[in-house]
């Protein structure tokens, strides 16, 4: 653990630089917004934005995963997509740049500094609304926080990357997977056994929910350490 001295200066300085930081963001947005992306173009953008302090953006994927997984999010033209566990935004851009109406992304801490820039994730031509939510996945009231965002719509795709312990995923999966449209995707990441903590349970439920279900599995090397997509096809 470092000092708190440390943390603190690295507090400060990140706030001071925050401005600089957004104009950054921004910048690498309009840039990148200027043509049209191809799938691949909008996953590297996602693995490695290039931003850094409180506006930094990442996606801690393995490339030919994701990009599996992306192709078959963008093969159903979603609508609507619901997150489970934002980290540093990097999934979301994906997604927000997919999605055609709505991407809700859900996680313990929002941070309110960031909206502006997740609401300049989708295209400019998109009608797609980014809306960050804050808090616990696994709590009624917080379910109920995001079925009033989606204001009677179905989800097309549910990415659950939030609680990796197996009780949070199976939590998160019976929560909300009931949101999801007749036809629909739910993915999961990390569902490899082999993960570099603990705590990352999710292969246990991944193991029972996929003998039941229509399962799919991106998977760049069996004997990897950590990552892994699965996804389910809602029939």
């Amino acid at each position: 653990n470092r000092p708190d001295h440390t943390m603190k200066f690295r507090d400060i300085s990140r706030k001071i630089r925050a401005p600089l930081n957004r104009k950054s963001a921004l910048n690498k947005l309009e840039r990148f917004h200027s043509r049209k992306r191809s799938i691949e173009e909008l996953i590297d953008m996602a693995i490695d934005f290039k931003t850094r302090g409180l506006y930094r953006v990442d996606s801690v994927q393995k490339r030919e995963e994701i990009l599996a997984l992306a192709n078959a999010v963008d093969a159903l033209k979603p609508k609507t997509i619901v997150e489970i566990g934002t980290c540093n935004g990097g999934t979301l851009f994906i997604w927000s740049n997919i999605a055609s109406e709505c991407v809700i992304t859900c996680d313990l801490n929002v941070s309110k500094i960031r909206d502006k820039l997740y609401s300049a994730f989708p295209p400019p031509d998109s009608g797609c609304e980014v809306i960050p939510l804050a808090g616990d996945s696994h709590k009624q009231e917080f379910l109920e926080k995001v079925k009033q965002s989606l204001n009677g719509r179905q989800v097309d795709f549910l990415f659950i990357d939030g609680d990796h312990t197996e009780e949070g995923v199976r939590s998160d999966y019976n929560m909300y997977s009931p949101l999801v449209r007749s036809g629909g995707i739910i993915a999961f990441h990390d569902i490899l056994e082999k993960q570099p903590v603990p705590g990352n349970q999710v292969f246990y439920f991944w193991e029972q929910i996929k003998q039941t279900t229509n399962s799919e599995e991106f998977v760049k090397d069996y004997d990897q350490i950590g990552f892994g997509i699965g996804i389910i096809r809602v029939e």
